[in-house]
């Protein structure tokens, strides 16, 4: 069990990073998962890109192997442990990758502090999502008479394609089956609430929006208003993947993610 000490919580991580060479500062990337999975979710990330750079993933407070933290957390919250175990980490700036609940993250993260940024990807995700309140109710009631496990059994068709593979639909399950009831239920009113639609216009930082083609949950129409709204946005669909894209294709989410990351690298120099 990998983790560090931000606020008198441990922060689970898992890290991946060329054997060779000094890739622990600037060209870090750091991926943020979903409100139903933990960092394990980018496991065919970090072996792909911590063959060429450092990839860390991060368990949120209340996730994975993560403490508990002592009392509901808001977004701004999150975010600030998050910078916290950069810092732990010694992550000066990285390539920032949210997926989902990561997405909205990330733009927190960004709003907070945008100079820790070398790049933005957004995957899957919104800057406001017109069913919120229908999503938060609806999850609500269905957490209040069902185990999480249960739970995870009926979301999982809403996240993966009809195509996917059952030992895959079985993974998700697991993950999203040891999330704490209680986690799930203030991490999806933390996520689903957001609305940054005012600030996406200020963002200067190099942004890649992905969408899922098949996505029930965050419909490819939500990324492209990321897209537009973003002045320096460009946007990949992934075809043959639902919401968790990175999982269901991460042959086609590596490539696009890395293009892009070396695209930025190109700009800057």
């Amino acid at each position: 069990m990998a983790v560090v000490s931000v606020n008198n919580l441990h922060i689970g991580y898992n890290e991946a990073r060329p054997t060779q060479g000094d890739s622990s500062t600037g060209d870090a990337v750091l991926f943020l998962h979903g409100v139903g999975s933990d960092k394990s979710a980018w496991d065919a990330q970090l072996e792909h890109f911590g063959k060429i750079r450092r990839a860390v993933a991060l368990d949120y407070p209340g996730y994975g192997e993560s403490d508990f933290p002592v009392s509901e957390l808001k977004r701004e919250e999150i975010a600030r442990y998050i910078f916290g175990a950069m810092d732990e980490l010694k992550i000066k700036e990285a390539h920032v990758v949210g997926l989902s609940m990561g997405g909205v993250i990330a733009l927190e993260m960004h709003r907070q502090n945008s100079l820790r940024f070398r790049s933005l990807t957004l995957a899957n995700t919104f800057a406001c999502h017109p069913e919120a309140e229908r999503i938060i109710e609806r999850s609500q009631h269905a957490l209040a008479r069902m185990t999480m496990r249960s739970f995870a059994e009926t979301r999982v068709e809403s996240l993966l394609t009809a195509n996917a593979q059952p030992a895959l639909k079985r993974k998700v399950v697991e993950t999203m089956a040891r999330i704490d009831k209680c986690i799930y239920a203030w991490a999806s009113v933390a996520v689903w609430t957001a609305d940054y639609r005012r600030y996406l216009s200020s963002i200067t930082t190099s942004t890649l929006v992905i969408a899922g083609e098949h996505d029930q949950l965050t419909p490819p129409v939500l990324s492209g208003e990321l897209c537009a709204a973003i002045p320096t946005a460009r946007m990949e669909v992934i075809s043959a993947a639902g919401h968790l894209s990175n999982i269901e294709n991460p042959t086609a989410f590596n490539a696009l993610v890395e293009r892009f990351i070396s695209s930025t690298a190109n700009e800057a120099s």
